[in-house]
């Protein structure tokens, strides 16, 4: 609940508004019984001038009602919407600082539950609980306070029931509550197989595994509504069990009431002002017991979504100041060495061990080498060996276990992510292009990048194919970049990155899907690109990374190997066994010439 106060804090006025608002519908709504009554008596007794001047009376209580019902309404859906907008930023915003392993930990599936399905059911339980569970109590207080006022025995009848109502409706959502609960995590593992169906169909069909997924998602279904159809069923049962009191009451109310009548201890206009109270009440019981079943489960919802909100990510900012970090460049990577100063070090792994949280032994180990600006370093290795790792702990969306990784002399535990962040450029293993244009994706790099500055980059990049388009920079680019193939997204991804102009640039296996005459091509125009900034490529073929001026080789995580491509050919026997299994004998040894 702290976490739904939160949220209604900043709206203090346009709640008191709403509350003002609802008062007044729920009081016209009693009072009209009231004055009908008072004509019904006075009608009885012969004094029809009275009558005119309660109609009118009544009329203009039923604008004034109408008013409140219809200004209640509109504030409230006005209140409820501002609230599920401000908890999905919210959301949106924790979910930003968080790390890899965060992410993991909540799985896409269920943060887009959390996002959109749970919040959906807060903001409508809220609304529902201001217009239909909030008005209940003062509804009740005045109508069995209005009906003892007409007649004790009247108001004790209506009393009981009211009471009986109340009972049942608690017993029925205290039932409820564990199915509403479980009702989530369905709804999450239905988003989680329909996810995986539609990104994965290509594959689906290819291995003929239809049926076998649709098996899938028919459980998956078949789980929620059978939960479903569970808790219908207790709300159909309390609903018909409800209207059938009414009418019970009804029926008692004209019987007993007759019998006052007769005794004369109450008056005929009387009682159909008690019929009215009866059917007042019970009706909001009755819509208070709806929204009763939804409470367990915006409960529920809203406790998944503190969970996301309140999540302190694993990888956080110093708390020391700009002024401190920018004081703290460790002297151990200082310039010395005339190396040191025609290549200054842009980024250091420092005798770095990595494990991962669940990981029964390390992915890196002891690993040292650096970067340096106008030049370009490689990392190659069998799969697994924990080469993209390395682009990972770079970027700080995982933290070292042990030893450092350095950016510019600092520690990137003592920067801020948004500074490190804007000092690389990142072109990941798989190439995601956003729903847009080409220039809007380019831009992700720059905002303020020239159509000039996009083509050049597109022209390094090799992405040609972008001038024969009719758009050109302004062509569609749907989700993802479906609508190119992958060699053409992995060359905007690379032209995005090198829009950016940053320190240092990391190609994560991102030329896998080029020809070699294209991979080729590209390699030579980023050598002269990348006079002014050091370049870190991960690979797996040995014919993009030649070249490199540092080849760093990795296996189980551990470095067997470091320089260029003829030391390793002939020092690294598993780089050579690399090279080899990639080219003929002959060929590794043109390469090595070159």
């Amino acid at each position: 609940m702290r976490v739904l106060f939160r949220f209604l804090k900043p709206y203090k006025g346009l709640i008191a508004a709403t509350l003002f608002a609802l008062l007044l519908d729920v009081a016209g709504a009693l009072l009209v019984p009231t004055i009908l009554a008072e004509m019904i008596n006075v009608g009885a007794d012969g004094g029809t001038e009275h009558i005119l001047p309660m109609g009118v009376a009544m009329l203009a209580i039923t604008v004034v009602s109408g008013a409140g019902a219809l200004g209640g309404s509109y504030l409230c859906a006005k209140l409820c919407a501002n609230v599920g907008r401000d908890m999905r930023d919210a959301i949106y915003d924790s979910t930003l600082r968080f790390s890899d392993g965060d992410f993991k930990r909540f799985g896409t599936g269920s943060m887009i539950t959390r996002t959109l399905n749970d919040i959906n059911v807060v903001q409508q339980t809220l609304m529902m609980s201001f217009q239909m569970l909030i008005p209940v109590p003062i509804m009740c207080v005045m109508g069995i306070a209005l009906s003892f006022s007409i007649d004790a025995m009247m108001g004790w009848v209506l009393l009981v029931v009211v009471l009986v109502v109340v009972a049942l409706t608690a017993a029925a959502v205290l039932k409820a509550a564990p199915i509403f609960e479980r009702l989530q995590r369905f709804i999450d593992r239905m988003n989680t197989v329909l996810r995986e169906n539609i990104t994965g169909v290509r594959v689906i069909r290819a291995f003929g595994r239809d049926r076998h997924e649709r098996q899938r998602l028919d459980t998956a279904f078949s789980d929620y509504a059978t939960s479903a159809i569970r808790v219908n069923t207790l709300f159909a049962g309390l609903d018909s069990f409800s209207f059938f009191l009414i009418n019970i009451v009804i029926v008692a109310v004209m019987w007993l009431g007759g019998d006052r009548v007769g005794a004369h201890a109450m008056q005929i206009g009387d009682i159909t002002a008690l019929i009215e109270y009866a059917v007042l009440i019970l009706f909001y019981v009755m819509m208070a017991g709806f929204v009763m079943f939804m409470v367990p489960r915006a409960f529920v919802c809203l406790n998944r979504a503190r969970e996301v909100i309140d999540t302190t990510p694993d990888i956080t900012d110093p708390e020391t100041s700009r002024q401190e970090r920018n004081a703290a460049v460790d002297p151990a990577v200082e310039a010395k060495s005339d190396l040191d100063l025609a290549h200054p070090k842009v980024a250091c792994f420092d005798h770095l061990t990595f494990r991962f949280a669940d990981g029964a032994e390390d992915t890196l180990q002891d690993l040292t080498f650096s970067c340096r600006r106008g030049q370009t370093t490689a990392i190659i290795g069998p799969t697994g060996s924990g080469k993209s790792t390395i682009a990972r702990l770079m970027l700080r969306l995982i933290d070292a276990t042990d030893g450092r990784v350095l950016i510019g002399g600092r520690d990137v535990r003592d920067v801020t992510q948004r500074e490190l962040r804007d000092r690389i450029a990142y072109v990941p293993q798989k190439a995601w292009l956003f729903s847009g244009t080409i220039a809007d994706n380019l831009r992700y790099g720059d905002a303020n990048a020239t159509d000039e500055e996009l083509w050049h980059a597109l022209d390094v990049a090799q992405a040609g194919f972008v001038r024969e388009l009719p758009d050109g920079l302004n062509t569609r680019v749907a989700q993802g970049g479906t609508n190119f193939s992958g060699g053409q997204r992995q060359r905007l991804a690379i032209a995005r990155a090198l829009t950016k102009k940053a320190d240092l640039t990391i190609f994560d296996d991102s030329f896998s899907a080029l020809d070699f005459a294209t991979d080729a091509a590209l390699r030579k125009a980023l050598a002269s690109e990348m006079d002014d900034a050091a370049m870190l490529i991960i690979a797996q073929r040995v014919s993009t990374i030649v070249h490199a001026d540092q080849i760093v080789v990795l296996e189980d995580g551990k470095v067997q190997g470091r320089g260029t491509h003829e030391e390793l050919m002939r020092d690294c026997p598993t780089y050579r066994e690399i090279a080899y299994s990639q080219m003929r004998v002959a060929e590794a040894g043109k390469e090595t010439d070159r």
